[in-house]
């Protein structure tokens, strides 16, 4: 640290990267009454540059009886459902955007912000991370730019149009009339927006591009870097580059490169740094790098921009499937859209790690941004948590507006060791099998290798065995579903590597186990699947015993709005994941979970609650990667069962009320599980992912509700309504069920928020306001005990203060797993940090260790509550 802090220079205080998302004014627009829509499409407002007058794009326009909200925001899950007669509305989740409503689909965001005259020297970027869709940006009354993607990054230089000391004003035109794929959207600004202030001597945006060759102990990190220049004269200035561990320690340091750039001009530079033993990226150690390229005038830093980057190499072969760092892994991996429930598609950064956590718990390594750009967050996430990632363009197209768009989206993400593919589009069925398609694939397949040399790219067709167009040049063969096909098409064509890019799509209802078309509700097992798809165990055979088939992307990892196949209304979202829209599991997750992970599992399904149906067989099933499984019923044997590879087992079991367990054997060792007929719902329960998070106005945490009778067993077919209240300075910003009929708000009124359990379970969404302190979070129902948790929200500055005590570092004994009966626990809040300040525990007038005050007193858990943010370091796949 003491010879990196040597050899810096002085840091310039201009530079900055400002997250504007806080103070933004809303208002719906009409796309079809331009009196409705602030004289939109009547005032001739490009007549002359600023004249605005009479609109909402006028700076002095006044917005202050607008709606006040802070981005990023999704007006689409503020809306009620409604029932319209059309595939597009249905796809879309049935709510009232798009151009059959005109009055909910246009709208206006304005932004009020000051910049000082002291930096009129500087050059200033507006960036929009995300918009649905087709939006127009104006600052102070001139005209920006338009951005058509719903999807793609956008980044301004807005420098010219500022004024200095005084009021500036952005103002932002969403048009989503038009939509652009076949599931839910949103609509808004739902993304983050930055303000970039930077010398004009500068990095230009996503001009850095970093990549990585290794062998043996011995790694190279090569860097090009664009350089702008956008002053009015020549510069001359220094570049170098330096790589350091995640602690900051000084790892290498490149050489130092003079250039000199003419007035208005780029310069490329190219670098590479030597890094010995590197500590390589990998899914189980997704160790990241920080690698920081500094331009630098005399002794001070003009510019700089540090990167995460993971050290690692990838290879695609056609016999033998994927390696990441020389090794073989099976690609074990979802599809996903971007909504959550309650949240639609404006999900705060906490849930992009709470999300990729689940996934990895079922075995995925892998994530298929299905179909578009991701927000840069998500990838983040799969960087520290160790999720590969096939980054996918929104249309196969290379007209100049989607070669744009792919080009940023290269650009943007080409930097994350998690993207290990690119895909170029997805089921173009107009063009895939024509020379049409496969010209534009290969302009896009050459753009790929221009901006990234470093990786290749697929295409998700859903086609069999079917060779002319598209697939004669793609690098590597997709394939959505047709799973028979992938032998007879690799025998034809040895030398191309494939790949599952959408496969499976059982449809599904958690906690169901009976179609009901009136509801649209279908039966929480491995049975049913669209005409064009298969079940999970269909394909997963047929994959994990080809070596040449280098795994897949299971059609859904979590439900999404809309698509309700093979349903319509009242079904207002798909049944295809894995999980639901809350990210509850199904049973197909513990299918998956057994094979896909080294987890012990055993899971019986379905529940034992069959009120009334005495006697009647009930289909059991059992997923297990054990060896052999046996199932009693309230202790008598209904027969062992030997597990097939790959496969589950099932038994008919005539009902009875008690107890449905399980023994299994899994080499030498037993494994046991039971599901019990519970009685009715007494207490309610709340399951906190967090229980410390910061009081930064965005972090969150999710609760998770369930229902429980009086003996503490979750009761699984109840939807008793549960209402929700917060105390202390934060606020609920969703909630959902995981029902795919339920037409109940996602958003409520504040001090009205309440959602019905589907089948046991609920979840709302707690998100910190900025004063640190407690959060009391309660859930109650009618008539059942409530329940109750609390939060601790820290300051941001608290992350700086992160230590690990090794007082409370177990030895290789105490870390072993020990048979502990029944768990007794305890909340424990802030210990090391009381320790350190040198508080003490006395038990009685015995002073003692805290945790042995507790083990005296009976107590062995304790659930202790300290923060760690995978956001701000590369954390491992360790849990919180």
């Amino acid at each position: 640290m003491l010879v990196l802090l040597a050899i810096l220079p002085v840091p310039s205080k201009s530079q900055q990267h400002l997250n504007i998302d806080e103070g933004w004014k809303f208002h719906f627009g009409n796309a079809a009454d331009p009196s409705k829509d602030f004289n939109y499409g009547v005032a001739n407002i490009f007549a002359k540059t600023g004249g605005t007058y009479g609109t909402a794009i006028d700076p002095k326009f006044n917005d202050s009886a607008w709606r006040s909200l802070n981005l990023p925001h999704d007006w689409a899950v503020e809306l009620p459902f409604a029932q319209v007669d059309n595939f597009d509305v249905e796809s879309h989740g049935y709510k009232p955007v798009g151009g059959l409503f005109p009055a909910t689909s246009i709208g206006w965001y304005r932004k009020h912000f000051t910049v000082l005259a002291a930096d009129s020297g500087m050059r200033f970027q507006l960036q929009l991370d995300g918009i649905f869709r087709k939006a127009s940006i104006w600052v102070n009354g001139i005209f920006v730019g338009n951005n058509m993607s719903g999807y793609v990054s956008a980044c301004y230089d807005i420098t010219d149009f500022l004024k200095w000391n005084a009021d500036n004003v952005i103002v932002v035109r969403v048009d989503a009339t038009q939509y652009e794929g076949w599931f839910y959207e949103g609509a808004g600004i739902y993304r983050h927006v930055w303000l970039n202030k930077m010398n004009p001597l500068h990095f230009a945006a996503n001009g850095v591009y970093i990549h990585s060759a290794v062998a043996a102990n011995k790694a190279i990190v090569f860097v090009n870097a664009t350089i702008s220049n956008e002053t009015m004269a020549q510069k001359n200035a220094v570049v170098y580059t330096y790589l350091s561990e995640r602690n900051g320690k000084l790892v290498a340091l490149s050489a130092k490169q003079t250039i000199s750039i003419t007035a208005g001009g780029t310069s490329v530079i190219q670098q590479s740094i030597p890094v010995i033993h590197p500590h390589l990226w990998s899914i189980d150690d997704p160790y990241l790098y920080r690698v920081t390229t500094i331009i630098q005038s005399g002794n001070v830093m003009i510019d700089s921009v540090t990167y995460r980057v993971g050290i690692r190499t990838i290879r695609f072969d056609a016999e033998k499937g994927f390696f990441l760092n020389g090794v073989n892994i099976k690609i074990h991996g979802t599809n996903n859209h971007q909504d959550h429930a309650g949240l639609g598609s404006a999900l705060p950064d906490a849930m992009q790690y709470y999300r990729i956590r689940l996934l990895k718990d079922m075995g995925a390594n892998a994530y298929r941004t299905s179909h578009n750009a991701p927000t840069p967050e998500l990838l983040d996430a799969c960087d520290s948590l160790g999720m590969l990632v096939l980054d996918e363009q929104r249309l196969l197209n290379s007209s100049p507006e989607y070669m744009h768009q792919f080009e940023t989206l290269i650009k943007r993400d080409r930097n994350h060791p998690s993207v290990f593919l690119w895909s170029i589009g997805n089921e173009e069925g107009w063009i895939q099998t024509t020379d049409v398609g496969k010209r534009m694939a290969s302009a896009l397949l050459a753009k790929q290798k221009a901006l990234d040399p470093s990786r290749t790219s697929t295409y998700a067709a859903d086609l069999g065995n079917v060779f002319h167009g598209v697939d004669e040049v793609i690098p590597i063969r997709g394939f959505n579903y047709r799973q028979f096909a992938v032998a007879d098409y690799h025998k034809d064509h040895p030398t191309q590597p494939v790949i599952g890019t959408e496969m499976g799509s059982t449809v599904t209802t958690r906690g169901e186990y009976a179609v009901d078309s009136i509801r649209g509700y279908l039966p929480d097992e491995d049975i049913t699947a669209p005409w064009w798809a298969s079940t999970a165990e269909t394909w997963w055979k047929l994959a994990a015993e080809a070596p040449y088939w280098m795994g897949g992307f299971v059609w859904t990892g979590f439900d999404y709005r809309g698509e309700p196949t093979p349903f319509r209304w009242p079904n207002i979202n798909s049944h295809f994941g894995v999980m639901d829209v809350c990210g509850f599991p199904k049973n197909i997750y513990y299918y998956y979970q057994s094979w896909w992970t080294d987890k012990d599992v055993l899971h019986i399904a379905p529940h034992w609650n069959w009120m009334g149906k005495t006697g009647t067989p009930i289909d059991v099933w059992v997923y297990s990667n054990a060896d052999d499984v046996e199932l009693f019923l309230n202790g008598k044997s209904l027969g062992k069962k030997t597990m097939p590879r790959n496969g589950h087992l099932q038994w008919s079991v005539p009902y009875h009320p008690g107890t449905l367990s399980a023994i299994a054997h899994k080499a030498g060792r037993v494994l046991k599980t039971a599901i019990e007929t519970t009685g009715v719902p007494a207490e309610v329960v709340l399951s906190p992912s967090s229980t410390t998070i910061l009081a930064d106005g965005k972090s969150v945490a999710v609760m998770n509700v369930s229902l429980v009778d009086k003996e503490g067993r979750e009761v699984p077919n109840t939807d008793n309504m549960i209402r929700f209240s917060v105390t202390g300075d934060a606020k609920i910003i969703g909630v959902g069920n995981g029902d795919p009929s339920s037409h109940e708000p996602d958003q409520c009124m504040d001090g009205a928020w309440q959602r019905s359990a589907f089948n046991g379970k609920c979840q709302f969404i707690v998100q910190a306001g900025k004063v640190p302190g407690m959060i009391k979070v309660e859930a109650t129902a009618a008539g059942l005990w409530p329940g109750s948790t609390e939060i601790i929200t820290v300051p941001p500055t608290s992350l700086q203060n992160n230590h690990i005590d090794p007082k409370y570092t177990l030895s290789a004994t105490e870390s072993q797993p020990r048979n502990s009966g029944k768990m007794i626990g305890a909340d424990i809040s802030f210990l090391p940090q009381l320790d350190a300040a040198g508080k003490k525990f006395y038990d009685g007038n015995t002073e003692k260790d805290a945790i042995q005050i507790l083990k005296d007193h009976g107590f062995n858990y304790i659930r202790l509550r300290i923060f760690n943010d995978p956001a701000t370091d590369s954390s491992n796949s360790k849990s919180y």
